[in-house]
């Protein structure tokens, strides 16, 4: 057993009458053409697994039809499995009853969609306090739990107004909110953003960068848009048909996609925030001359802040840490990597 807060394991979902039959049928390589054809099925989620650590951010992206929401809506339950296992804090959530499996929704896990689903005839801090009205805590504990949770989303003021006062972005904010009133160690977010203005999901996506770095919460974020989830995540896992086609940081992503399907994905993606020092630095030993003078550097120094410096210098760049010199940096390899061909 891993020490991972989630671990998905040779997770699959196959929609139809004759699951089991299609599921012995793509393990012996059918693919979902052919099983939709021969057993009227649908394969939702194949043989899906991945790890997310206490605390981090994992992104899982991809096209409408990926099966990314479809798997998401295991991590709770609320969608069962036809083959695989999910473990959340060392649990196995298939084996829970249906007292265990209610205690996991409503304290330990936060879900947050799309379209937020609040109660018209409730105020907002009534909605916000809702996963804990279901528990029976007190009104003035959940309401001041609430209150807690809105200032956390800069609505503080608003707990008295109702859901049709609200703009959309607010009402994102209200979702998430009451997600987090339970106080949760797990966040599952499932397009939260996608359906507001650019600006207003810029300025949504700041925000939970801010929250997160202060609640640490472990966040399973599903997003259709590579900028959001490079933005967001510290992982990515990026879905097709089902599968998972590539897992690894936004840098990871960009700079090694796993075949031309990631690769036309990432195109157009800049890669002067994401790529670092340590991704296209050469030996020292190739460099030739003195380094005693060239400014220094730490690995994770990006291309953006590489350009800076190389803008200033004529010579190399030298990439270091506290054991000293890595490798280092000539304006060739920069350019170079900027290119996508360090």
């Amino acid at each position: 057993m891993t020490d991972a807060a989630i671990d998905c394991r040779n997770l699959w979902k196959i929609f139809g009458d004759r699951e089991k039959e299609a599921l012995g049928a793509a393990h012996k390589g059918a693919g979902k053409a052919e099983i939709l054809e021969r057993y009227g099925c649908v394969v939702g989620v194949a043989d899906v697994s991945f790890t997310v650590r206490p605390g981090e951010i994992f992104c899982v992206m991809g096209l409408s039809g990926s099966g990314k929401s479809t798997m998401v809506r295991h991590l709770n339950r609320l969608i069962e499995p036809t083959a695989g296992e999910i473990f959340i804090g060392g649990r196995d959530v298939n084996s829970l009853d249906a007292t265990e499996l209610r205690a996991l929704r409503s304290g330990k896990i936060g879900m947050v969609f799309q379209n937020m689903a609040l109660l018209p005839h409730r105020t907002v801090i009534d909605n916000v306090a809702l996963p804990l009205e279901l528990r029976g805590i007190d009104v003035r504990k959940r309401h001041a739990a609430a209150e807690e949770k809105l200032g956390l989303v800069d609505l503080t003021g608003w707990g008295h107004r109702y859901p049709d006062e609200l703009s959309g972005g607010m009402k994102q904010r209200v979702g998430l909110a009451r997600a987090m009133a339970a106080d949760p160690d797990i966040l599952l977010m499932d397009e939260p953003f996608s359906a507001l203005d650019p600006l207003i999901r810029r300025q949504l996506q700041d925000q939970f960068i801010e929250l997160a770095k202060v609640l640490k919460k472990t966040t399973v974020f599903i997003t259709h848009d590579l900028d959001e989830a490079i933005r967001l995540g510290d992982h990515i896992a990026i879905m097709k048909d089902g599968r998972v086609v590539q897992i690894g940081t936004p840098e990871d992503i960009v700079t090694a996609p796993a075949d031309g399907y990631v690769a036309d994905f990432v195109a157009g993606v800049s890669r002067l925030s994401l790529v670092t020092a340590a991704r296209i630095m050469q030996p020292i030993s190739g460099s030739g001359g003195d380094l005693s003078a060239a400014p220094r550097v730490a690995p994770t120094a990006t291309l953006d802040a590489l350009v800076d410096i190389a803008c200033d210098i004529d010579g190399p760049i030298v990439v270091a840490d506290g054991g000293g010199p890595l490798g280092c940096i000539s304006k060739r390899n920069l350019l170079k990597g900027i290119q996508g061909r360090a």
